[in-house]
């Protein structure tokens, strides 16, 4: 049984995260990488559907320590993979990695002041200690995808996939495609694939925002150009944020003033070819569902070409030659695609004891968005849901790092953030999506103020998470040697 100071789950783009600040705040600690796959890079190596792309930009989305210096901002898959790979190389966390060691429990010992994590590799049952355990390891099932009870799906008589799980040898050329989804994802592969397919439908229940942005940030080269590469790249990224955090500001605060501005703009670019009223304009506000970045028009270029239309409708059935909607319109089709949503899992789907109690972990809330309530030396990295994941990843990064040198400095083996009277829990994502709603009671919540309460704002993070005391009164200390 291998023992260290620290476990982290997980060797995608948080993950990866974690393991630089504990190699660069916590030299003292020993750590280790727990993989279940045999691969680096979590959801970029995952997953691998046509056209695959960042739905944000990689000056946010890349590390701050290790900045992205593509000219493109919005980068495809496979450069995303490659990048987090070359990360991991070049600050030596390849070789903390335990791949294909897949943690199915975690048990917490307050005698002992370890966690036992339980793992299956190669078949077998293998055990860790850890004093410490930090899950990076997202925030759905990488195993299972959402997909509704469609009717008569199993009469369809063509090829029915989700894009988690593409088919490498899929050949969709000249071939007939329904894309079930209006999010990230869809608005991703419908302009990929009508590049080959013969016609390729988008087929949405409810319209979601969609925003064009260029793939290449000109004022970033501007920058690098003036200033170099590490320079330009801190200018960029805090430009970044900064536009994004006001944008998301003013949806909030102006939502009919946003929403007016983005469907003027889609009915600008593609009005005179798509019913944008019908088809672009959402029954909420922007950023009460997540919104759609398109880079360089290519949506918009697919649909004006006629090689793409959406469909906003509602599915009656599935026909063995594609579906019958609502309104009687059938859609033929070879292949449906369902992107319909992920399967939200906590912790990897692992089952988490305290003392032999299992964890439930809607019974539970966040401390600072990372610490699950009453749960000793438990760190969860999650990343934002208005802006890039990994800027979240980061803060909390250099935040558990402080923890656990808050920890030794105090001779302490344990801290734990006990769950406060009087603080109301609310769902942990203020959105209405639809794997939003299906997640409650799965996840932790969050409260109703500081510091249960996540703000989703990247300068208050910086804050309580960056500057702020770790010992706020709010956090106890036990087990001191």
């Amino acid at each position: 049984m291998k023992e260290f100071d620290v476990i982290v789950i997980g060797a995608g783009l948080s993950g990866i995260a974690a393991g630089h600040y504990l190699g660069a705040n916590c030299p003292q600690k020993s750590f280790c990488i727990l993989e279940g796959r045999d691969a680096i890079g979590g959801t970029w190596d995952l997953f691998r559907y046509p056209g695959i792309r960042s739905d944000s930009d990689m000056h946010t989305l890349g590390y701050s320590f290790y900045p992205w210096n593509d000219p493109k901002a919005i980068a495809d898959g496979p450069s995303i993979r490659e990048y987090v790979r070359e990360t991991a190389a070049h600050y030596g966390l390849d070789s903390k990695i335990e791949f294909g060691t897949r943690v199915t429990s975690l048990s917490w010992d307050s005698s002992k002041a370890l966690w036992e994590i339980t793992a299956q590799k190669d078949g077998d049952e293998v055990k860790f200690l850890a004093n410490f355990v930090w899950c990076c390891s997202g925030y759905y099932s990488y195993d299972q995808a959402y997909t509704p009870n469609f009717e008569g799906v199993d009469t369809f008589e063509g090829e029915f996939i989700h894009p988690q799980f593409w088919p490498e040898e899929l050949d969709y050329s000249n071939k007939r495609v329904v894309v079930i989804g209006s999010g990230a994802t869809a608005v991703t592969l419908v302009p990929e694939l009508a590049k080959k397919a013969a016609h390729v439908v988008m087929l949405q229940r409810t319209p979601t925002y969609v925003m064009s942005l260029p793939s290449v940030d000109t004022i970033s080269e501007k920058f690098r150009g003036l200033l170099g590469d590490n320079v330009g790249s801190d200018l960029t990224r805090w430009k970044n944020i900064s536009v994004a955090a006001l944008f998301f500001g003013l949806s909030k605060r102006y939502p009919q003033m946003v929403r007016k501005y983005l469907i003027d703009a889609l009915k600008e670019k593609i009005g005179h070819k798509v019913d944008v009223e019908r088809h672009f304009s959402p029954p909420y506000n922007p950023w009460e569902q997540r919104v759609c970045f398109v880079p360089d028009d290519d949506l918009f270029d697919a649909l004006v070409s006629e090689k793409a239309e959406v469909v906003t409708d509602k599915i009656e059935r599935f026909l063995p030659n594609g579906i019958l909607l609502k309104s009687g319109q059938i859609l033929e089709a070879d292949i449906v695609v369902s992107a319909t949503g992920l399967k939200v899992e906590m912790l990897g789907g692992a089952k988490i004891f305290v003392d032999s109690e299992e964890l439930k972990p809607g019974r539970h809330m966040l401390y600072k968005g990372t610490m699950v309530s009453d749960v000793p030396n438990l760190a969860i990295s999650i990343g934002y849901t208005n802006a890039s994941w990994t800027l979240k990843c980061e803060l909390i990064g250099r935040w558990v790092t402080r923890l656990l040198n808050e920890m030794d400095a105090k001779g302490a083996k344990v801290a734990v953030a006990p769950r406060e009277e009087g603080v109301s829990p609310t769902p942990l994502v203020d959105f209405n999506s639809g794997y939003i709603r299906r997640a409650a009671g799965a996840v932790p919540t969050q409260g109703d103020r500081r510091p249960w309460k996540l703000y989703q704002n990247y300068f208050l993070d910086v804050v309580s998470l960056g500057h702020a005391p770790i010992d706020d009164g709010h956090l106890e200390f036990g087990g001191k040697e």
